[in-house]
């Protein structure tokens, strides 16, 4: 019997590990590059021509620090969901040996089945030339 191995792999997972997943996929959509582009976009212009709000001057130190500690954060989750799919990778490489050798065993019956088959059908036409023989 063949296993589900999506099934396996969702069992093993905790609460924090689809979490991850699915931050790691948003932080690897078009969406998020998207909102970053305009949270930079906005910060930079706020504090270009906002005279009265610049918080972060030219050059974008704090925005800097900001997008460090982001990172920082990111890739670590990012290489956490990574490291599942390896482990579902190696899964499903498991599971396609075995799969594999119950195919092969099974090839290997069915070869020594037809063996048998053939031998009884030449004993049989054996027989019926012998009869006709007679």
């Amino acid at each position: 019997m063949s296993r589900n191995l999506n099934k396996i792999h969702e069992e093993k997972l905790t609460r924090g590990d689809r979490m991850a997943d699915k931050v790691s996929d948003f932080l690897g959509s078009w969406e998020f590059i998207m909102l970053v582009a305009l949270v930079l976009l906005f910060w930079i212009v706020l504090n270009i021509y906002a005279y009265q709000l610049r918080w972060d001057p030219y050059p974008f130190i704090l925005l800097n620090l900001v997008l460090s500690v982001t990172a920082a954060v990111e890739v670590p989750i990012i290489l956490m969901s990574q490291n599942r799919m390896e482990e579902k990778d190696r899964l499903r490489a498991e599971l396609d040996f075995e799969t594999n050798v119950k195919a092969e065993k099974e090839i290997e019956d069915i070869k020594r089945e037809l063996v048998e088959i053939r031998v009884l059908l030449s004993q049989k036409t054996r027989l019926k030339s012998t009869n006709k023989k007679v």
